[in-house]
C-alpha cells in the first residue's frame, strides 16, 4: 500500500501524462484549450495517476483523470480525486463538475452526484469538454466541496 504521495503540477505536453490518457482511450487534443491545470500523483518518485482542474471561478471541471492500467484497483484513482478536490477547495472552488462515459459508478462511490446537463453553470458549459469533446451522452456529475 502506498503511504506517502504528493500532488505535483505537470504540463499538458508531459509524455507520461499524454501516453496514459491515450492508452486509456481519453482525448489529448484539447489539453491546452480549457485554462486547465494538470497534476500528477507521485509515489516513490514516479507518477502513478494524473488529472486536472479546468476553468476559473467557483465552478470548475475535473478532467483527464487517469490511472495507468498497471496501477489500477489499488485505491489510486480515489487518492488522485481526493487530492484534486483538496487542491480545488484550496483555490476557492465551491463545486467541481465532471463528464464521464464509463466511470459514473466510480465517482458515485466517491460521493459525486449525477446532474442534468441543463443544470450546468455557464462556466462549465464554456469548457471544451462540455461543449464539444465529450459526447452528449456523457454523464454529468457534480460535487460540492
Amino acid at each position: 500500500m502506498l503511504r506517502a504521495v504528493t500532488l505535483a503540477p505537470v504540463g499538458a505536453e508531459d509524455p507520461a501524462f499524454r501516453d496514459a490518457l491515450q492508452r486509456a482511450g481519453l482525448p489529448v487534443g484539447d489539453l491546452a484549450d480549457d485554462d486547465a491545470c494538470y497534476f500528477a500523483l507521485i509515489a516513490e518518485g514516479a507518477s502513478i495517476a494524473f488529472g486536472g482542474i479546468a476553468g476559473i471561478g467557483a465552478d470548475r471541471l475535473l478532467r483527464s483523470i487517469v490511472v495507468p492500467a498497471g496501477s489500477r484497483r489499488a485505491g489510486i484513482g480515489a487518492r488522485i480525486v481526493a487530492a484534486l478536490e483538496h487542491e480545488a477547495k484550496r483555490a476557492g472552488v465551491d463545486r467541481l463538475w465532471l463528464l464521464t462515459t464509463d466511470a459514473s459508478g466510480f465517482f458515485d462511490r466517491l460521493g459525486w452526484q449525477t446532474a442534468e446537463r441543463s443544470t450546468a453553470p455557464d462556466a462549465i458549459r464554456r469548457c471544451g469538454q462540455f461543449a464539444s469533446v465529450c459526447p452528449a451522452s456523457a454523464t454529468l456529475m457534480a460535487r460540492t466541496l
